[in-house]
């Protein structure tokens, strides 16, 4: 029997997209995952319930980590204000294995319908967990609805700058990206009036 290796949820993602650019999301199957991160299938469902969850792998700890960072904002923080709280403390939890996925991460999704789809559902979920923290704040629902859509349009923007391997500004924290792109967004809101 082979030797344990640490990482096996890192391993199953690494395995599954590189599967997904190779012969595409259809053709992948959980035993082909499973096999080439060098892990027996019922290891894969230990982590993931199928193979669609490896694309929402995390979204628990993305959630969190916005609420929290919203809940830890100083109580007269403005809803923008606790929504930069919450993008900070998910974008400072992003490691450079967060990085290097991105790209094969868009591309699985992009060449997929009911990946696109799924991810579109993680955004609205993202949105959502934002929406109901500002609400807890006091924040009115239509205030909080437009800080969650700048927050998620922000972070999408930040990971994108951050993950492209054709950007020369992509180097560094995902936080310094998270945060111009914030503060772009925050800017053209004022040109809205």
């Amino acid at each position: 029997m082979a030797r344990w290796k640490p990482n096996g949820r890192e391993r199953l993602v690494v395995a599954a997209l590189e599967l997904f650019a190779e012969q595409g999301y259809d053709n992948t199957t959980v035993a082909q995952i499973a096999e080439r991160a060098e892990l027996t299938r019922s290891t894969f469902f230990r982590h993931f319930s199928d193979k669609r969850e490896i694309l929402s792998a995390g979204q628990e700890t993305l959630s969190r980590l916005l609420v929290e960072g919203i809940d830890s904002a100083p109580a007269d923080a403005t809803p923008l204000t606790a929504v930069a709280a919450g993008l900070d403390a998910v974008s400072g939890a992003m490691t450079e294995f967060n990085r290097e996925l991105g790209p094969r991460l868009h591309a699985a999704i992009e060449a997929n319908d009911e990946l696109r789809t799924r991810d579109a559902m993680k955004s609205i979920g993202l949105a959502a967990a934002i929406v109901e923290a500002l609400r807890r704040r006091g924040v009115a629902e239509a205030t909080a609805q437009v800080a969650a859509e700048l927050g998620m349009l922000a972070f999408r923007t930040g990971f994108s700058r951050w993950s492209s391997p054709s950007d020369d500004n992509a180097p560094g924290k995902l936080i310094t990206h998270t945060r111009a792109a914030f503060s772009e967004l925050r800017a053209a809101t004022a040109e809205l009036r």
